[in-house]
């Protein structure tokens, strides 16, 4: 018994050693030590003196405004979801439109002569919507807005030729005076 004692204690005690020092060794390699940094000042050199220069003379030169009375959104066939390319010329029709936040617009939307009366009618009114919501959407009043559908009435062009047709499916922006 005594020789077994004798040899347990002291494994044991070599055991718990070994053990420390592995963790140890875990403790060094996660928490590396921070590199010392040494803190230098810089040398302070004095600012020069700006120079004064002469004051020119700046124009303010205001660009032409957009005659909104001019606006014609086109729209394509038997579709009131507006095109990539009217967006650039919306985003100027609002910038114009917050200028006049007392001014009243109204959106007329208008079709082609294909299909039904009833169809075209509610045609012509998504796309005076559709146009609606875009300016809204970029910052104009809703109370400053109005919009309607005219279907038919009202062509720009031609309906019996292709060329014709694509005018009249348009929204058309007013101005009240």
């Amino acid at each position: 018994m005594k020789f077994i004692k004798s040899l347990i204690i002291p494994a044991f005690v070599l055991f718990a050693l070994v053990t420390l020092q592995a963790c140890k060794a875990k403790k060094l390699v996660q928490k590396p030590a921070a590199p010392v940094q040494a803190q230098v000042k810089p040398v302070e050199q004095p600012k020069p003196k700006p120079v004064e220069q002469p004051k020119a003379a700046v124009a303010v030169v205001k660009a032409p405004e957009l005659d909104v009375n001019t606006v014609k959104i086109q729209f394509e066939f038997n579709s009131g979801v507006l095109k990539t390319d009217a967006y650039e010329t919306l985003d100027k029709v609002a910038a114009v439109m917050k200028l006049h936040p007392s001014a009243k617009f109204f959106l007329n939307g208008y079709a082609s002569e294909e299909g039904t009366k009833k169809h075209n009618m509610a045609l012509s009114a998504d796309r005076a919507n559709a146009v609606k919501s875009y300016l809204v959407n970029a910052g104009v009043s809703t109370a400053n807005l109005e919009a309607k559908g005219y279907g038919t009435s009202d062509p720009i062009g031609d309906n019996s030729t292709e060329a014709g047709k694509i005018l009249n499916r348009r929204v058309e922006i007013r101005k009240q005076n």
